[in-house]
Protein backbone atom coordinates (compact mmCIF):
# COMPACT_ATOMS: atom_id res chain seq x y z
CA UNK A 1 0.00 0.00 0.00
CA UNK A 2 1.38 3.23 -0.44
CA UNK A 3 2.16 5.33 2.21
CA UNK A 4 -0.04 8.03 3.26
CA UNK A 5 1.39 11.53 2.86
CA UNK A 6 2.33 14.24 5.10
CA UNK A 7 -0.49 16.02 5.26
CA UNK A 8 -3.08 13.41 5.48
CA UNK A 9 -0.32 12.07 8.75
CA UNK A 10 -0.72 14.99 10.70
CA UNK A 11 -4.57 15.45 10.09
CA UNK A 12 -4.92 12.07 11.53
CA UNK A 13 -2.50 12.87 13.90
CA UNK A 14 -4.57 16.39 15.02
CA UNK A 15 -7.98 14.02 14.89
CA UNK A 16 -6.07 11.43 17.47
CA UNK A 17 -4.48 13.77 19.64
CA UNK A 18 -8.19 15.18 19.98
CA UNK A 19 -10.32 11.65 20.10
CA UNK A 20 -7.83 9.67 22.75
CA UNK A 21 -7.28 12.55 24.96
CA UNK A 22 -10.76 12.59 26.34
CA UNK A 23 -10.59 9.71 27.78
CA UNK A 24 -7.03 8.66 28.26
CA UNK A 25 -5.39 8.27 32.07
CA UNK A 26 -2.91 10.63 32.89
CA UNK A 27 0.39 8.29 32.93
CA UNK A 28 -0.38 7.49 29.32
CA UNK A 29 -1.13 10.87 28.32
CA UNK A 30 2.72 11.83 30.08
CA UNK A 31 4.89 9.14 27.84
CA UNK A 32 3.59 11.19 24.78
CA UNK A 33 4.15 14.74 26.89
CA UNK A 34 7.90 12.94 27.72
CA UNK A 35 8.32 12.33 23.80
CA UNK A 36 7.29 16.07 22.83
CA UNK A 37 9.66 17.15 25.33
CA UNK A 38 12.71 15.91 24.43
CA UNK A 39 11.80 16.31 20.54
CA UNK A 40 10.82 20.09 21.29
CA UNK A 41 14.29 20.43 22.90
CA UNK A 42 15.90 18.61 19.59
CA UNK A 43 14.17 21.73 17.51
CA UNK A 44 14.94 24.48 19.60
CA UNK A 45 18.92 22.86 19.33
CA UNK A 46 18.51 22.24 15.82
CA UNK A 47 16.55 25.21 14.55
CA UNK A 48 19.33 27.79 14.55
CA UNK A 49 22.07 25.53 12.61
CA UNK A 50 19.20 25.07 10.10
CA UNK A 51 19.17 28.72 9.55
CA UNK A 52 22.84 28.79 9.48
CA UNK A 53 23.40 25.60 7.35
CA UNK A 54 20.35 26.21 4.68
CA UNK A 55 20.39 30.39 4.49
CA UNK A 56 24.79 31.23 4.17
CA UNK A 57 25.04 28.69 1.56
CA UNK A 58 21.97 30.12 -0.49
CA UNK A 59 23.00 33.61 -0.04
CA UNK A 60 26.71 32.99 -1.04
CA UNK A 61 24.82 30.91 -4.21
CA UNK A 62 23.30 34.11 -5.28
CA UNK A 63 26.69 36.05 -5.98
CA UNK A 64 26.98 39.69 -5.54
CA UNK A 65 23.27 40.53 -5.74
CA UNK A 66 22.58 38.93 -2.44
CA UNK A 67 22.26 42.20 -0.38
CA UNK A 68 19.76 43.32 -2.40
CA UNK A 69 17.96 39.87 -2.82
CA UNK A 70 18.47 40.27 1.11
CA UNK A 71 16.72 43.63 0.98
CA UNK A 72 13.95 42.93 -1.48
CA UNK A 73 12.73 39.69 0.74
CA UNK A 74 12.57 41.85 3.55
CA UNK A 75 11.33 44.68 2.30
CA UNK A 76 8.00 41.67 0.70
CA UNK A 77 7.94 40.76 4.14
CA UNK A 78 7.35 43.54 5.77
CA UNK A 79 4.92 44.74 3.40
CA UNK A 80 3.25 41.96 3.60
CA UNK A 81 3.02 42.00 7.21
CA UNK A 82 2.16 45.61 7.90
CA UNK A 83 -1.04 45.64 5.12
CA UNK A 84 -2.10 42.25 7.04
CA UNK A 85 -2.05 44.33 9.96
CA UNK A 86 -3.75 47.30 8.74
CA UNK A 87 -6.04 45.23 6.59
CA UNK A 88 -7.29 43.71 9.81
CA UNK A 89 -7.76 46.91 11.84
CA UNK A 90 -10.26 47.69 9.15
CA UNK A 91 -12.44 44.93 9.31
CA UNK A 92 -12.51 44.45 12.82
CA UNK A 93 -12.91 48.37 13.62
CA UNK A 94 -16.39 47.36 11.49
CA UNK A 95 -17.47 44.01 13.03
CA UNK A 96 -16.05 44.06 16.40
CA UNK A 97 -18.60 46.59 17.99
CA UNK A 98 -21.36 44.92 16.95
CA UNK A 99 -19.94 41.50 17.83
CA UNK A 100 -18.71 42.14 21.29
CA UNK A 101 -20.25 43.96 24.45
CA UNK A 102 -18.51 46.82 25.68
CA UNK A 103 -16.99 46.08 29.33
CA UNK A 104 -18.11 42.78 29.38
CA UNK A 105 -15.01 40.96 30.05
CA UNK A 106 -14.72 38.02 32.06
CA UNK A 107 -11.98 36.27 33.67
CA UNK A 108 -10.30 33.32 31.29
CA UNK A 109 -8.29 30.56 31.99
CA UNK A 110 -5.08 30.05 31.06
CA UNK A 111 -4.90 28.05 28.54
CA UNK A 112 -1.55 26.20 29.65
CA UNK A 113 -2.73 25.62 32.93
CA UNK A 114 -3.29 21.77 33.38
CA UNK A 115 -0.98 20.75 31.28
CA UNK A 116 0.75 17.61 31.76
CA UNK A 117 4.56 17.44 32.80
CA UNK A 118 6.70 14.85 31.45
CA UNK A 119 8.35 12.40 33.27
CA UNK A 120 11.98 14.05 32.71
CA UNK A 121 13.40 16.46 30.26
CA UNK A 122 16.92 16.40 28.42
CA UNK A 123 18.19 19.74 28.06
CA UNK A 124 19.64 20.46 24.83
CA UNK A 125 20.41 24.36 24.48
CA UNK A 126 20.97 25.86 20.86
CA UNK A 127 24.74 26.50 19.70
CA UNK A 128 23.14 30.04 19.46
CA UNK A 129 20.00 31.92 19.52
CA UNK A 130 17.76 32.21 16.24
CA UNK A 131 18.69 36.07 15.56
CA UNK A 132 22.06 35.45 16.07
CA UNK A 133 21.85 32.14 13.45
CA UNK A 134 20.20 35.19 10.82
CA UNK A 135 23.28 37.70 11.45
CA UNK A 136 25.75 35.26 11.15
CA UNK A 137 23.97 33.58 7.71
CA UNK A 138 23.51 37.29 6.30
CA UNK A 139 27.30 38.63 7.45
CA UNK A 140 29.11 34.99 6.20
CA UNK A 141 26.85 34.42 3.66
CA UNK A 142 27.04 37.72 1.89
CA UNK A 143 30.97 37.77 2.86
CA UNK A 144 31.56 34.62 0.82
CA UNK A 145 30.16 36.59 -2.49
CA UNK A 146 32.65 38.92 -2.00
CA UNK A 147 35.80 36.49 -1.58
CA UNK A 148 37.05 34.42 -4.52
CA UNK A 149 37.39 31.23 -2.10
CA UNK A 150 35.58 28.30 -2.50
CA UNK A 151 36.89 26.61 1.11
CA UNK A 152 34.68 28.08 3.37
CA UNK A 153 31.64 28.01 0.73
CA UNK A 154 31.88 24.24 0.53
CA UNK A 155 32.38 23.81 4.26
CA UNK A 156 28.78 25.70 4.54
CA UNK A 157 27.59 23.48 1.29
CA UNK A 158 28.64 20.17 3.09
CA UNK A 159 26.81 21.42 6.16
CA UNK A 160 23.51 22.51 4.59
CA UNK A 161 23.84 18.40 3.32
CA UNK A 162 23.57 17.24 6.81
CA UNK A 163 20.88 19.82 8.10
CA UNK A 164 19.19 18.40 5.30
CA UNK A 165 19.53 14.46 6.37
CA UNK A 166 18.57 15.40 9.79
CA UNK A 167 15.48 16.79 8.07
CA UNK A 168 14.33 14.01 6.74
CA UNK A 169 15.72 11.44 8.71
CA UNK A 170 14.20 12.65 11.84
CA UNK A 171 12.22 15.99 12.01
CA UNK A 172 9.76 14.77 9.44
CA UNK A 173 8.99 11.14 10.19
CA UNK A 174 8.16 12.56 13.67
CA UNK A 175 6.11 15.56 13.20
CA UNK A 176 3.04 14.09 13.37
CA UNK A 177 3.94 11.78 16.83
CA UNK A 178 4.71 15.19 17.98
CA UNK A 179 1.72 16.82 17.16
CA UNK A 180 -0.26 13.89 18.20
CA UNK A 181 1.00 14.42 21.64
CA UNK A 182 0.58 18.67 21.43
CA UNK A 183 -3.44 17.80 20.68
CA UNK A 184 -3.52 15.10 23.27
CA UNK A 185 -1.45 17.49 26.33
CA UNK A 186 -4.45 19.90 25.17
CA UNK A 187 -7.33 18.00 24.92
CA UNK A 188 -6.47 16.19 28.40
CA UNK A 189 -5.88 19.78 30.71
CA UNK A 190 -9.59 20.98 28.82
CA UNK A 191 -8.20 24.64 29.29
CA UNK A 192 -8.12 25.94 26.07
CA UNK A 193 -11.65 25.17 25.07
CA UNK A 194 -12.70 27.46 27.42
CA UNK A 195 -10.95 30.44 25.88
CA UNK A 196 -12.39 29.13 22.33
CA UNK A 197 -15.75 29.07 23.89
CA UNK A 198 -15.21 32.95 25.12
CA UNK A 199 -14.04 34.19 21.82
CA UNK A 200 -15.53 32.19 19.77
CA UNK A 201 -17.11 34.90 17.26
CA UNK A 202 -13.31 36.48 17.14
CA UNK A 203 -11.66 33.49 16.24
CA UNK A 204 -13.98 32.54 13.65
CA UNK A 205 -13.64 36.11 12.49
CA UNK A 206 -9.76 35.88 12.33
CA UNK A 207 -9.86 32.26 10.85
CA UNK A 208 -11.89 33.97 7.36
CA UNK A 209 -9.13 37.09 7.87
CA UNK A 210 -6.31 34.92 7.58
CA UNK A 211 -8.21 32.53 4.63
CA UNK A 212 -8.59 36.01 2.74
CA UNK A 213 -5.43 36.81 3.60
CA UNK A 214 -3.95 33.72 1.90
CA UNK A 215 -5.90 34.09 -1.20
CA UNK A 216 -4.82 37.41 -1.60
CA UNK A 217 -1.24 36.75 -1.41
CA UNK A 218 -0.78 33.84 -3.38
CA UNK A 219 -3.15 35.85 -6.14
CA UNK A 220 -0.37 38.63 -6.31
CA UNK A 221 2.52 35.58 -6.28
CA UNK A 222 0.25 33.87 -9.22
CA UNK A 223 -0.22 37.38 -11.10
CA UNK A 224 3.56 37.70 -10.66
CA UNK A 225 4.95 34.40 -12.23
CA UNK A 226 2.25 33.59 -14.29
CA UNK A 227 1.03 30.09 -12.20
CA UNK A 228 -2.29 29.19 -11.03
CA UNK A 229 -2.48 30.62 -7.11
CA UNK A 230 -4.64 27.86 -6.10
CA UNK A 231 -2.97 25.16 -7.48
CA UNK A 232 0.44 26.68 -5.35
CA UNK A 233 -1.50 26.86 -2.41
CA UNK A 234 -3.10 23.41 -2.30
CA UNK A 235 0.69 22.40 -2.95
CA UNK A 236 1.64 24.30 0.01
CA UNK A 237 -1.31 22.24 2.60
CA UNK A 238 0.91 20.05 4.05
CA UNK A 239 2.91 22.95 5.53
CA UNK A 240 -0.12 24.47 6.62
CA UNK A 241 -1.00 21.22 8.53
CA UNK A 242 1.93 20.87 10.01
CA UNK A 243 2.23 24.64 11.54
CA UNK A 244 -1.35 24.25 12.62
CA UNK A 245 -0.02 21.33 14.77
CA UNK A 246 3.59 22.42 16.05
CA UNK A 247 2.27 25.84 16.31
CA UNK A 248 5.86 26.75 15.54
CA UNK A 249 7.01 28.55 12.18
CA UNK A 250 10.79 27.38 12.89
CA UNK A 251 10.05 23.52 13.41
CA UNK A 252 7.57 23.87 9.95
CA UNK A 253 10.68 24.85 7.95
CA UNK A 254 11.60 21.82 6.45
CA UNK A 255 7.75 21.10 5.09
CA UNK A 256 7.56 24.55 4.09
CA UNK A 257 10.91 24.29 2.32
CA UNK A 258 9.87 20.85 0.32
CA UNK A 259 6.60 21.83 -0.52
CA UNK A 260 7.74 25.39 -1.91
CA UNK A 261 10.31 23.58 -3.96
CA UNK A 262 7.13 21.18 -4.79
CA UNK A 263 5.22 24.10 -5.52
CA UNK A 264 8.01 25.35 -8.15
CA UNK A 265 10.31 27.54 -6.23
CA UNK A 266 13.70 26.64 -7.54
CA UNK A 267 15.59 25.20 -4.76
CA UNK A 268 18.65 28.11 -4.07
CA UNK A 269 15.69 30.48 -3.39
CA UNK A 270 13.51 28.68 -1.81
CA UNK A 271 16.84 27.50 0.81
CA UNK A 272 17.00 31.46 1.25
CA UNK A 273 13.66 32.72 1.71
CA UNK A 274 11.96 30.33 3.78
CA UNK A 275 14.25 30.14 6.65
CA UNK A 276 14.78 33.75 6.34
CA UNK A 277 11.11 34.42 6.30
CA UNK A 278 10.12 32.07 9.31
CA UNK A 279 11.72 34.50 11.45
CA UNK A 280 10.59 38.20 9.57
CA UNK A 281 7.50 37.07 7.75
CA UNK A 282 4.56 37.26 10.54
CA UNK A 283 1.01 38.24 8.28
CA UNK A 284 -0.79 35.93 10.20
CA UNK A 285 0.26 36.43 13.80
CA UNK A 286 -0.10 40.62 12.94
CA UNK A 287 -3.31 39.71 11.56
CA UNK A 288 -4.36 37.86 14.88
CA UNK A 289 -2.92 40.33 17.79
CA UNK A 290 -4.38 43.25 15.61
CA UNK A 291 -7.91 41.98 16.37
CA UNK A 292 -7.74 39.82 19.64
CA UNK A 293 -6.51 43.47 20.89
CA UNK A 294 -9.06 45.04 19.48
CA UNK A 295 -11.06 42.60 21.12
CA UNK A 296 -10.08 42.86 24.27
CA UNK A 297 -10.06 46.81 24.47
CA UNK A 298 -14.02 46.83 23.83
CA UNK A 299 -14.36 43.97 27.00
CA UNK A 300 -12.41 46.05 28.65
CA UNK A 301 -14.17 49.10 27.86
CA UNK A 302 -11.06 50.89 26.82
CA UNK A 303 -11.33 53.19 23.51
CA UNK A 304 -9.77 52.31 19.76
CA UNK A 305 -7.83 55.05 18.31
CA UNK A 306 -6.96 55.30 14.69
CA UNK A 307 -3.46 56.75 14.82
CA UNK A 308 -2.14 54.58 17.86
CA UNK A 309 -2.93 51.76 15.80
CA UNK A 310 -1.32 52.40 12.48
CA UNK A 311 1.64 53.45 14.90
CA UNK A 312 0.83 49.82 16.67
CA UNK A 313 0.69 47.85 13.86
CA UNK A 314 4.12 49.26 12.05
CA UNK A 315 5.98 49.09 15.24
CA UNK A 316 4.98 45.25 15.26
CA UNK A 317 6.34 44.61 12.11
CA UNK A 318 9.57 45.39 13.34
CA UNK A 319 9.65 43.78 17.00
CA UNK A 320 8.19 40.49 15.96
CA UNK A 321 11.47 40.07 13.69
CA UNK A 322 12.84 39.32 17.14
CA UNK A 323 10.58 36.61 18.35
CA UNK A 324 11.63 33.21 18.41
CA UNK A 325 9.84 30.73 15.96
CA UNK A 326 8.14 28.69 18.80
CA UNK A 327 4.89 28.56 19.81
CA UNK A 328 3.47 31.72 21.47
CA UNK A 329 6.69 33.51 20.45
CA UNK A 330 5.40 36.64 18.69
CA UNK A 331 2.45 37.52 21.38
CA UNK A 332 5.30 37.24 24.32
CA UNK A 333 7.57 40.08 22.15
CA UNK A 334 4.68 42.11 21.41
CA UNK A 335 3.57 41.97 24.83
CA UNK A 336 5.93 45.03 25.47
CA UNK A 337 3.96 47.05 22.39
CA UNK A 338 0.64 46.04 24.35
CA UNK A 339 1.70 47.82 27.39
CA UNK A 340 2.92 51.01 26.10
CA UNK A 341 1.34 52.28 23.00
CA UNK A 342 -2.53 50.86 23.52
CA UNK A 343 -1.93 50.95 27.59
CA UNK A 344 -2.90 47.08 28.56
CA UNK A 345 -2.55 46.30 32.21
CA UNK A 346 -0.93 43.47 33.34
CA UNK A 347 -4.29 41.53 33.97
CA UNK A 348 -5.12 42.58 29.85
CA UNK A 349 -1.86 41.21 28.70
CA UNK A 350 -2.66 38.04 30.29
CA UNK A 351 -5.82 37.94 29.06
CA UNK A 352 -4.10 38.53 25.45
CA UNK A 353 -1.41 35.96 25.60
CA UNK A 354 -4.25 33.43 26.95
CA UNK A 355 -6.07 34.11 23.99
CA UNK A 356 -3.46 34.30 21.81
CA UNK A 357 -1.51 30.90 22.61
CA UNK A 358 -5.11 28.98 22.59
CA UNK A 359 -5.33 29.59 19.14
CA UNK A 360 -1.72 30.16 18.07
CA UNK A 361 -1.45 27.83 15.55
CA UNK A 362 -4.13 29.42 12.89
CA UNK A 363 -1.39 32.56 12.94
CA UNK A 364 1.00 30.02 12.34
CA UNK A 365 0.03 28.52 9.38
CA UNK A 366 -0.88 31.61 7.96
CA UNK A 367 2.55 32.80 8.30
CA UNK A 368 4.72 29.89 6.98
CA UNK A 369 2.06 29.05 4.35
CA UNK A 370 2.51 33.15 3.33
CA UNK A 371 6.17 32.48 3.51
CA UNK A 372 6.01 30.22 -0.28
CA UNK A 373 4.02 33.04 -1.77
CA UNK A 374 7.07 35.75 -0.82
CA UNK A 375 9.78 32.48 -2.23
CA UNK A 376 7.35 32.40 -5.57
CA UNK A 377 7.62 36.27 -5.98
CA UNK A 378 11.38 36.28 -5.30
CA UNK A 379 12.13 33.67 -7.14
CA UNK A 380 10.47 35.44 -10.54
CA UNK A 381 12.22 38.21 -9.90
CA UNK A 382 15.70 37.06 -9.38
CA UNK A 383 15.39 34.48 -11.94
CA UNK A 384 14.80 37.18 -14.54
CA UNK A 385 17.52 38.76 -14.05
CA UNK A 386 20.27 35.08 -14.03
CA UNK A 387 18.53 35.05 -17.15
CA UNK A 388 20.04 38.00 -18.33
CA UNK A 389 23.57 36.28 -17.24
CA UNK A 390 24.18 38.34 -14.42
CA UNK A 391 25.59 34.45 -12.84
CA UNK A 392 26.69 31.27 -14.07
CA UNK A 393 26.67 27.84 -11.96
CA UNK A 394 30.01 26.01 -11.64
CA UNK A 395 30.98 22.59 -11.92
CA UNK A 396 30.23 22.09 -8.21
CA UNK A 397 26.78 23.69 -8.27
CA UNK A 398 27.75 27.49 -7.09
CA UNK A 399 26.39 30.63 -8.92
CA UNK A 400 29.29 33.18 -9.88
CA UNK A 401 28.76 36.55 -11.28
CA UNK A 402 30.03 36.71 -14.44
CA UNK A 403 30.10 39.53 -17.28
CA UNK A 404 27.03 39.98 -20.00
CA UNK A 405 29.73 39.22 -22.65
CA UNK A 406 29.31 35.58 -21.11
CA UNK A 407 27.39 32.52 -21.74
CA UNK A 408 23.99 32.90 -19.84
CA UNK A 409 22.97 30.49 -16.82
CA UNK A 410 21.57 27.75 -18.62
CA UNK A 411 17.40 27.33 -18.27
CA UNK A 412 17.97 24.26 -15.30
CA UNK A 413 19.09 25.57 -12.38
Amino acid sequence: MKKPGLLVRIVLAIVLGIALGLFLPDPVVRIFVTFNGLFGNFLTFIIPLIIVGLITPAISELGKGAGKWLGITAGIAYGSTVLAGLAAFAVCAVVLPRMLEAGSIDQVADPEAGLLEPFFTVEMPPVFGVMTALLVSFLVGIGLTLLHTDTLHKGFVELRSIVEKVIAAIIIPFLPLYVFGIFLNMTSAGQVWEVITTFIGVILLVFVLTVLLLLAQYSVAGAVTGRNPLKALRTMLPAYATALGTSSSAATIPVTLRQAVAAGVSRPVASFVIPLCATIHLAGSTVKIVSFSMAVLLLSGGQISLGVFIGFVFMLGITMVAAPGVPGGAIVTAAGLLTSMLGFSEEMVGLMIATYIAIDSFGTATNVTGDAAIAMVVDKLSGDELQHGTFVETEDGRLITVGDDEDPLPDER
